[in-house]
């Protein structure tokens, strides 16, 4: 897949960004995509959680985390004592991919290249924002974030070295959560994910 070099202002704001990203053919993603999913939060945001890209309900209302993974992450912020509106939230990738299953939207992991053509957006967001810690969600984030040498599993709950902010930490997808074969292992994976972020904001 042929990566073009995404429209970045050169001195960038976030309603710039936004406004830039909105046109961003970077990648052919934008194709399929409803529109482009960009960050949300205010400048200065102690803490930047960064996901894999928007899903089907983030696709159709234009924001992240709104959909089911984002009603979990708000209940998990609310657990570790953050409010959502003192986090910045977006993703890796800033279109919904996706494969058609019936009638429906089904999530299709993005590839190196995907990830390559929105990383100018993400560091972007992060050199504006410029937040105390960094918090990747899920293994593309991570991957996207940190390189291909992190692991979740392994990593999570350690701080990481990175040029993006001064404390850089991964933890799981609340997609992950949702996905647990039974009521035990996500009341577990629950706990442990809002153990995770209650450690990042102590780390902000």
């Amino acid at each position: 897949m042929e990566v073009r070099k995404a429209p970045v202002p050169a001195r960038p704001s976030l309603t710039s960004l936004r406004r830039a990203a909105a046109g961003c053919r970077a990648c052919d993603l934008y194709r399929n995509a409803t529109q482009t999913v960009f960050g949300a939060g205010s400048r200065g945001a102690r803490m930047m959680l960064v996901g894999e890209q928007p899903g089907d309900r983030e696709d159709v209302e234009g924001e992240p985390f709104v959909g089911p993974a984002g009603r979990l992450l708000d209940r998990a912020l609310a657990g570790a004592g953050i409010e959502r509106d003192a986090v910045y939230v977006t993703n890796a990738v800033k279109h919904f991919k996706w494969e058609p299953r019936g009638k429906r939207r089904i999530h299709k992991k993005p590839d190196l290249g995907e990830l390559m053509a929105c990383r100018p957006w993400l560091e972007a967001e992060i050199g504006v924002v410029r937040p105390e810690v960094v918090v990747a969600m899920g293994a593309t984030a991570a991957r996207s974030l940190l390189g291909p040498a992190v692991r979740v599993t392994r990593d999570r709950g350690h701080p990481l070295d990175s040029d993006l902010a001064p404390v850089a930490l991964v933890t799981v997808h609340p997609s992950s959560i949702l996905r647990a074969p039974d009521e035990a292992s996500r009341h577990r994976e629950y706990t442990a994910f809002v153990a995770d972020l209650r450690a990042a904001a102590a780390a902000a």
